[in-house]
């Protein structure tokens, strides 16, 4: 489990979590936003018109990026990022095909971790 490999994705996981939720959290963003559709574009106004969403989804991308950086939970921050990683994908796959490159990144890499910590997981599964 601790091998370079696993080591390297760990901490690239950890600063594009990091990145992507300071992105949500701060007043203005550091990495542009990147050109929507039309209906991914009407989507992400609803969830930032909410007041909530965003930044709760940020919050959790900083935590989860910290934890796996830190080397603290990982299981459980593994845990946590699995639902927002489908969501990331789902959203690309459904509202904004061509950006669907990042989002597999994400969770590909939360993948690889997981397989690589499945010893941890066995007992959810008794």
């Amino acid at each position: 489990m601790n091998s370079m490999f696993t080591k390297i994705v760990r901490i690239l996981l950890g600063v594009l979590l990091v990145s992507f939720g300071l992105n949500k959290l701060l007043p203005s963003p550091f990495i542009p936003l990147p050109e929507l559709s039309p209906k991914a574009a009407d989507f992400m106004t609803s969830l930032a018109n909410t007041g909530y969403v965003l930044k709760t989804v940020g919050v959790l991308e900083l935590s989860i990026g910290v934890l796996l950086l830190l080397k603290k939970w990982l299981a459980f921050a593994l845990l946590l990022l699995a639902p927002i990683s489908t969501n990331i994908i789902l959203f690309h796959l459904f509202l904004d095909l061509p950006g669907i490159a990042g989002a597999l990144v994400v969770a590909t890499l939360n993948g690889i971790l997981i397989y690589k910590h499945w010893s941890q997981y066995k007992g959810l599964f008794l």
